[in-house]
């Protein structure tokens, strides 16, 4: 019987290859995007899951109260950990890390290694990275010690075993390996190519990890299994209390601290992390898989049930000689099955050829392989679940025929079934045009960001990194001098940091509009004489640093609009010359620079102070000619090399950083893009497998008209105009629809467009003109068709 079902099944479908072909297509694209999409999806939620103890290790955070500003802090501060294990004994592990850079030198090959971390033993304990070989217990506790991972003891020491080697740490601390481990997964929020002992830390600075005011760490704390989190949290006010002297308190600044599950470290928490994910982005992808597999099964049900028709005799007949209800519907299902399962062989073709293509669209590699992790597997139950539900309908439909209507010839079409197919492509034009404009505001956003003025020239500006290195700070005016009398550099500064790079936060207090000192935790700058005007930065009260006043290298502090603002001035004028304390520095403001986006356009424009410091710089920023660039790098390499030859040459453009605060965004907008395109692509197969059919339905009926005189403009207008106004039905309900999901994807961005009403009309008239196009190729195909032969073959 089976068998039986098997061979009536690709014998039908044999006999309309076309339709055949048209569902086959649509369908293997539809569950490739839709798989394609479900492995992102998964890659995505499952950061940190390949820790062991992952549901027991929490992040503790902060939160720093001002009286101007909370400031919400994925960092914590350095002596919490070991405060609260001493504190609550039912914590059973914690482990800080510490962001680190270091210029790594072996023998002749130097190297600024940027993915290190100051680490200690303890993190091995929590997190699950496996050793390969080495002692990460007893040797990593002691001061000068690295652990590497497989890749950099390769990139370091080749094939030999680097255990019980050293490196040489910026020019002069020599480090011994003393253990290597695996590559960090890609599903790890924080990654790491070398950690060095968290004590080479407490040999350099004795205070620095018992700092209460030091929040430059992250901290991790092990729970006992099913412990309630909430109950430590309830405790935490009062071990703040109880650490906190009354001269922190005094300071102005309330601190609290909280804790987060580990799996919602990337993809949950709003304070960020080294690598984070976006909650809102994976749902649209998720319910953009979704509507690209109910386009492809909507294909599957209008096409078949539209041929119905052709099937009424041939299940009338069966029907007669005995055929059962119930052995019809299997039939039926067993053709939709068998045609998904044809579907699947492309799809996993399909997906094995481009999942190259869609890790670089993604910008990580998701999997290397459709054959690892089930993957194969799970899209096979993908099609036999598509085959069971979109053939459910159609083999309900068909079976359900009554032989002795069809055997009398008075079976006609069912005007239900009519509403269901335009019904079904109201519904695939809906999604269309919810794409369409979801592209369009997507690329409208990431283009305003780009070229959106921020306030500060950002373009020909080549920065070179020499952070960390003592020796360069002290000679930094001779090498700055040099490197600007080389053709085509039309300036250089030096600086601690560069807009969308980075920066310190110092604990501040300023003298507000009533005259009170008022603390702040502020975004900083150490920059030289050069900075503000080699970026253009405008001035709105005050004056900028010169050399002609000697105080303003320990005294003076220049200030944006935004600080000024958050103190109470009204006028910026108000605000210069007004008192200031900071690590140490005690002056006045001297300037006010106008608000400038040293930030993504994510986020509103922060306080932000610069002073004059050259021990706290650790790049020189190069303002070059847009002309013979090439040039001008190798020749700045050259000179380079000879000023620094301690230093390897690494650069970075300015606007090129900037805008990798937007990688998400680009490949969000990416992504959305080519499942839009693909999703009309879908859409539009359905509606040539309907128009195509259309067609042969009406071919008495177009040869009679052509016979009267009927033009093939007008049979073309007769024959598109059905299905262009389920297109403009599809167009109102999808603009409120896309508005709505638009409207609060922008609401992440804190400077954004506004959703314009051409886009709407333009993707109404988008998919209109698609829409026409298609049916039109079956239109004018029928038009042009001599009447005496499609009468003669009715």
């Amino acid at each position: 019987m089976i068998k039986n079902y098997i061979k009536i099944a690709f014998r039908n479908l044999w006999r309309h290859k076309g339709f055949s072909l048209i569902n086959i297509i649509g369908l293997a694209v539809g569950m490739t995007a839709a798989f394609l999409i479900f492995m992102y999806v998964k890659f995505e939620l499952s950061y940190d899951n390949f820790n062991k103890k992952s549901d027991q290790i929490f992040r503790v955070v902060s939160d720093i109260k001002t009286p101007t500003e909370t400031l919400n802090w994925s960092s914590s501060i350095a002596p919490i950990g070991p405060a609260l294990q001493q504190d609550y004994p039912e914590i059973k592990g914690n482990t800080r890390i510490f962001g680190a850079g270091f210029l790594v030198q072996r023998g002749d090959l130097k190297l600024q290694e940027n993915n290190a971390l100051f680490a200690e033993p303890s993190l091995f304990k929590m997190f699950t990275f496996p050793v390969i070989k080495g002692d990460v217990d007893k040797a990593f506790s002691l001061p000068y010690t690295i652990v590497l991972t497989e890749k950099a003891a390769k990139k370091y020491f080749g094939t030999d075993d680097p255990i019980g080697k050293s490196l040489i740490l910026d020019g002069k601390n020599p480090a011994n390996v003393v253990a290597v481990v695996k590559d960090v997964p890609s599903n790890s929020h924080f990654k790491f190519d070398m950690l060095v002992s968290i004590a080479t830390i407490a040999k350099q600075s004795k205070d620095r990890l018992n700092q209460w005011g030091n929040f430059g760490n992250f901290t991790y704390i092990l729970l006992p299994k099913g412990y309630d989190a909430n109950k430590l949290q309830s405790r935490m006010k009062a071990f703040v209390n109880r650490h906190y002297t009354e001269a922190d308190k005094k300071q102005g600044m309330d601190y609290s601290f909280f804790v987060e599950p580990l799996k919602d470290v990337y993809m949950v928490s709003k304070r960020g992390a080294p690598e984070s994910g976006n909650l809102y982005n994976v749902r649209i992808f998720s319910i953009i898989a979704v509507f690209i597999l109910l386009i492809a099964c909507i294909n599957f049900i209008n096409l078949t049930t539209a041929r119905a028709t052709e099937r009424a005799k041939e299940v009338g007949i069966r029907k007669v000689i005995g055929a059962m209800k119930q052995q019809l519907t299997i039939q039926f299902l067993s053709e939709s099955v068998i045609l998904c399962l044809i579907s699947f062989l492309f799809s996993a073709l399909f997906s094995f050829l481009l999942l190259s293509l869609f890790n670089q669209l993604a910008g990580k590699v998701i999997s290397d392989s459709i054959f690892h992790n089930g993957y194969l597997f799970q899209l096979f139950l993908i099609a036999c679940v598509i085959g069971l539900c979109a053939g459910l309908y159609p083999a309900l439909v068909l079976s359900n025929f009554k032989p002795v209507t069809i055997l009398k010839g008075r079976f006609s079409k069912s005007t239900k079934g009519i509403l269901l197919r335009k019904g079904l492509v109201v519904a695939q034009f809906t999604i269309s045009i919810v794409l369409i404009i979801g592209t369009i505001v997507v690329y409208n956003q990431l283009s305003f960001m780009r070229n959106q003025s921020l306030g500060f020239q950002k373009n020909q500006m080549l920065t070179i990194d020499f952070s960390g290195d003592s020796a360069i700070q002290s000679r930094q005016e001779i090498i700055k001098n040099e490197l600007k009398k080389i053709p085509n550099v039309l300036g250089a500064t030096a600086s601690g940091a560069i807009p969308g790079f980075g920066n310190s936060v110092a604990y501040s207090e300023i003298q507000n509009q009533a005259g009170a000192m008022q603390p702040m935790n502020m975004n900083m700058y150490d920059i030289d004489y050069d900075f503000i005007p080699q970026f253009e930065m405008k001035l709105a009260a005050g004056r900028i640093f010169s050399k002609a006043f000697g105080t303003d290298t320990t005294q003076a502090i220049v200030i944006n609009e935004a600080t000024a603002k958050s103190l109470g001035y009204r006028n910026a004028a108000d605000a210069v010359g007004r008192n200031y304390s900071q690590w140490g520095r005690t002056g006045k403001i001297i300037g006010v620079l106008k608000d400038f986006h040293f930030q993504s356009l994510q986020e509103t424009v922060k306080p932000l102070n610069m002073r004059i410091n050259t021990r706290g710089t650790g790049a020189f920023t190069l303002k070059i000619a847009a002309i013979n660039i090439p040039a001008t790098i190798s020749t700045i390499q050259s000179r380079w090399k000879a000023l620094a030859p301690e230093r390897p040459f690494n650069y970075v453009f300015v606007d090129e950083t900037f805008n990798k605060q937007y990688a998400s965004e680009v490949t969000f907008g990416n992504l959305f893009l080519n499942f839009a395109v693909l999703a009309i692509f879908i859409s539009c197969l359905g509606l040539l497998g309907l128009a195509s059919y259309s067609t042969i339905q009406r071919t008495r009926e177009i040869g009679i008209r052509k016979v009267l005189g009927a033009s093939v403009s007008g049979i073309v207008n007769m024959l598109s105009k059905e299905f262009l106004i389920l297109v403009l039905i599809s167009s109102l309900i999808a603009f409120p629809v896309a508005w709505l999901t638009m409207h609060s994807w922008l609401q992440d961005f804190a400077y954004r467009i506004s959703i314009s009403w051409w886009i709407f009309v333009f993707a109404g008239v988008l998919a209109l003109v698609i829409a026409f196009t298609t049916v039109s190729f079956q239109a004018i195909k029928a038009a042009l068709m001599n009447p005496v032969k499609s009468l003669r073959s009715e």
